[in-house]
């Protein structure tokens, strides 16, 4: 196959497993809304149930449900001594309604929604919900670190395919790959998670944060990869342990062991929930 042509089709397949993967880790991880549908009076209706909002207001939920359905709303800080507390959902035109509790950067609510019908209960979960609040990213720091994690994600498989297939460019794919990830992930992830939970790094030796540890974690492979092909440029090996160490880390769902406030830790088991 011509050379040109081989290198346009490991382009898109490049953007395309990266797509994938992107798709794969929005749906996974522990900040996707748990969404589901619930048979109310024969009919199906739908719900969405938050794990992740801005802190300095509430976070909503809302669902539609036919004339003479009721529901309880409990809820809790999640990691602390709070006993539970239960509210009647509010309607409102045909909507069933509740607020969960505002929190600081990286303070969590757990939370369950069960209707009523008829005096039945119906829970939409079988377990509590649990969501985490954060402090709003600026687009112009949230969308470019974004722009340069995606790309690097493409260049990594597309360094790792130019190794396997054609040879003549890995160095020159691994430099770029290195500095958007860089770029991406050492310089602008920790601006993005200073914005979200008021601190730059909590991962490795700090903490346990499994995000800034996986980021942490491919970079040394790149880093490693890089330096080997600086003195000599037909090394295959490292660049593609390098891709492959990067695909296991995006396979790692977004956020799990993220940033969060354990109250046990600082309060006595009377501390109330503040609301």
């Amino acid at each position: 196959m011509n050379k040109t042509l081989l290198s346009v089709l490991l382009w898109i397949l490049s953007v395309l497993l990266m797509a994938s993967l992107a798709i794969y880790q929005r749906s996974t991880g522990p900040t996707y809304p748990v969404k589901g549908k619930i048979l109310l009076q024969g009919k199906e209706h739908s719900y969405k149930l938050l794990r992740s909002h801005n802190t300095g207001m509430d976070a909503p939920f809302e669902m539609n449900v036919p004339e003479g359905i009721t529901g309880l709303f409990r809820y809790k800080r999640f990691k602390s001594h709070d006993q539970w507390t239960s509210v009647e959902l509010i309607p409102e035109n045909g909507l069933l309604k509740a607020s969960i509790p505002m929190q600081p950067a990286a303070g969590k609510v757990e939370y369950q929604i069960a209707l009523v019908d008829n005096g039945k209960s119906h829970p939409l979960t079988d377990e509590p919900v649990i969501i985490r609040f954060k402090g709003a990213v600026p687009d112009f720091v949230l969308w470019p670190h974004i722009f340069f994690m995606f790309f690097a994600m493409v260049f990594s498989i597309r360094t790792g395919f130019e190794a396997l297939f054609i040879r003549r460019k890995t160095y020159f794919l691994t430099t770029i790959t290195l500095f958007l990830f860089t770029l991406g992930g050492l310089i602008l992830g920790p601006i993005v998670q200073k914005y979200a939970f008021d601190a730059y790094w909590t991962g490795w030796p700090w903490g346990h944060d499994l995000t800034d540890n996986k980021t942490l974690f491919a970079f040394i492979f790149w880093l490693i990869a890089w330096v080997v092909l600086r003195k000599n440029h037909h090394n295959r090996t490292w660049p593609i342990v390098a891709t492959i160490v990067m695909l296991l880390v995006y396979l790692i769902p977004h956020s799990v062991l993220g940033s969060e406030i354990d109250h046990t830790k600082t309060e006595n088991p009377t501390t109330e929930i503040n609301e």
